[in-house]
This record gives C-alpha cells, sequence and structure tokens, in this order.
C-alpha cells in the first residue's frame, strides 16, 4: 500500500523524465502515475532506468481528453498532481499557437477541474480521503515578459507575456491562483528559469549548439546574441520542485533560477571552448562556425530570476554552477551525437 499516489503529467519531457526518475528512486513509499501523450517531445529512452520499478506507472494519454483524466483519478485514487506537461518551444508557437492554447490551457483546466470534482466536497472543504491532496503547477519566467539592464523577476513582477507560448503559460497560472482562490483547491506554482542538462530535446538551443558544432555545420545564434536567459541546470530544477511539493505553503507561488545569466553568445563561445578540448578539430575552433541568423519575433532581450523567496523559506541553493553543469550536459551529449 502506497502512502501517496502522484498523477505526473508530462513525465517523459526534458524536466518530467529528470522529476521522475529522481522522485521514483527517493520514494519508493510514493506511487507515481505518469502521464504522456507521446508527443515529439516525449521519449520512453528517458525514463528506462526506472520503467520497471515498482512504484512507477506509465499511461499513454492527453491532458485535454477530460474523461480519461476522470477515469485516472476513480481508478487510481489520485491524491496528488505534478502538472508538467506543456507545449513549449516558442519558436513553434509562433508558426502554430492553436497546440498551446489547447495543451496549456485546456489541458491544465481540465486537471484542475477533476482534482476539484474529486477532492473537494465544497468550496474551502476538502473530503476527508483527500485532506492533504496538493496540486502543483511548473511554469516558466517567461510569463514576466521582458527585463532590461537591471532588475529580476520576483513573485510580485506582474504578467506581461510576449510569445503564444508565455501567453499559454501565464493564463494557465492564472486558473491554478483561481481555483485556489475561488475553491479552496492546494495549489502550488513554480516559475523556473532556462533549464539546460541531460534529455532535453534537440530542438533547444544547448542540445543545437552541440549538435552543429559535433557536425561541424553553422552554428545559428539569433539576431545579436546578446539576449540573456538565467540558467538552471535541471537537476538543481528537480530538486527544487521536490523541497516546493513536499514543504512548500498553499497558495504560494516560488521562482526558481540557477543565479547564472548568460548571453546567448558566452553560451555558445563555452561550449565551442569546452568541445575544444573534448573532442578538438585538427586546424580550427568550433566557433567559427558561429553564424547569426534572422531575430525571432518578439524575442525577449533579458530573464533574471530573483529565488530569494525559496531560498530564505524553505532552504533550497542552487548545487550546481554554469561552469560543472555544462560541462555535465556536453559529456552527455557527446555519448548521444
Amino acid at each position: 500500500m502506497f502512502k501517496k499516489t502522484i498523477l505526473l503529467t508530462g513525465g517523459l519531457g526534458f524536466i518530467g523524465s529528470n522529476f521522475v526518475t529522481y522522485y521514483v528512486n527517493k520514494y519508493p513509499e510514493h506511487l507515481l502515475i505518469n502521464l504522456d501523450s507521446l508527443t515529439y517531445a516525449g521519449n520512453m529512452a528517458n525514463v528506462q532506468e526506472i520503467a520497471n520499478k515498482t512504484n512507477y506507472h506509465f499511461i499513454k494519454g492527453d491532458i485535454t481528453n477530460f474523461d480519461l483524466l476522470t477515469q485516472i483519478f476513480k481508478d487510481f485514487k489520485i491524491d496528488a498532481v505534478i502538472h508538467f506537461a506543456a507545449e513549449s518551444h516558442v519558436d513553434n508557437s509562433i508558426l502554430g499557437p492553436a497546440v498551446f492554447i489547447n495543451t496549456n490551457l485546456i489541458g491544465t483546466f481540465n486537471l484542475l477541474e477533476v482534482a476539484r470534482k474529486t477532492w473537494i466536497e465544497e468550496p474551502f472543504k476538502y473530503k476527508n480521503e483527500y485532506k492533504e491532496a496538493r496540486f502543483q503547477h511548473i511554469s516558466t519566467d517567461e510569463v514576466y515578459g521582458t527585463l532590461g539592464a537591471d532588475g529580476y523577476f520576483t513573485e510580485q513582477t506582474p504578467y506581461a507575456p510576449n510569445s503564444p507560448y508565455s501567453a499559454s503559460k501565464a493564463g494557465s497560472d492564472f486558473l491554478v491562483r483561481a481555483y485556489h482562490h475561488t475553491y479552496g483547491l492546494n495549489t502550488l506554482i513554480t516559475n523556473c528559469s532556462n533549464n539546460y542538462g541531460p534529455k532535453q530535446h534537440s530542438e533547444k538551443l544547448i542540445p543545437t549548439i552541440i549538435r552543429k558544432a559535433v557536425n561541424q555545420e553553422p552554428i545559428p545564434i539569433y539576431g545579436d546574441g546578446l539576449n540573456v536567459r538565467d540558467w538552471l541546470y535541471v537537476l538543481d530544477h528537480v530538486k527544487a520542485l521536490d523541497t516546493v511539493f513536499t514543504k512548500g505553503e498553499s497558495g504560494e507561488t516560488y521562482n526558481i533560477g540557477g543565479n547564472a545569466e548568460k548571453t546567448n553568445l558566452e553560451v555558445v563561445n563555452k561550449i565551442c571552448e569546452i568541445l575544444d578540448q573534448l573532442k578538438p578539430l585538427s586546424n580550427k575552433s568550433y566557433k567559427e562556425f558561429i553564424t547569426f541568423v534572422k531575430d525571432r519575433p518578439g524575442h525577449d532581450r533579458r530573464y533574471a530570476i530573483d529565488a530569494s523567496k525559496l531560498k530564505a523559506t524553505l532552504n533550497w541553493v542552487p548545487e550546481h554552477n554554469f561552469e560543472q553543469g555544462i560541462l555535465e550536459t556536453i559529456k552527455w551529449y557527446l555519448k548521444q551525437f
């Protein structure tokens, strides 16, 4: 008999699969149900090492399917949700925003509504068997828009999303907030900075840089390459999410950042320098493949996270600096490529 049965959505994607592997190993007393629709971003190999664990169960399905969610809650007596599932690539959201609205908004609404109907007798009154049930929603710093040269995103920063992706995530955040304030649902929201590390889909910036460099192809960098992101190693993010899920206060939002601001140009130069050492070319540096391309529409200039609330109230700190994390990441991708 398991102490808790958690429905985790999107557990075959990048961050979700890293979390699944960590959590299943750390908490054998909890049953984790991994619901994933296996889009292009999901990969069964990402959870291969825990696939046969007795406290892990995979279901192929979509969070936009309300009836399926209802059945899963009923069959497994779900008493917690950790919600990763999302369409997340900004370029794709510019080309085809509809799927982002469907998954990120409608899918999140479905989860909230099924959780409400399953756990709550009436607003602010949980059913006895679900008194400890909670809903954790994983979001992004992109909901806050863009920063100038100074300042940081805090939990009080007004939302100002600038892409269809970030707008859909902002909407999902607001739905989670509304279900807490209207129905008393025990919710948690985390907004994280740019993640990197093993198992990230090859379409993202850092895997793209590594792949293009190794194949000696042009390494595309948008605009002038001076857009700034705060980089967070995925395992540090996973541990932060575990901390929030275990100890976070109901209704609160927690920002998670790596305290590692880098321009895109700094990131690509660092990767090329490491590759020059680990896999040197005979007569040139990988930096010679850097190519500047037309900037993406609405490209936010700078993101930077203030994670002081999480550090002060829940005692979390990132364990990896960028130099450590990027070296581990490159070594992992070299084995893949």
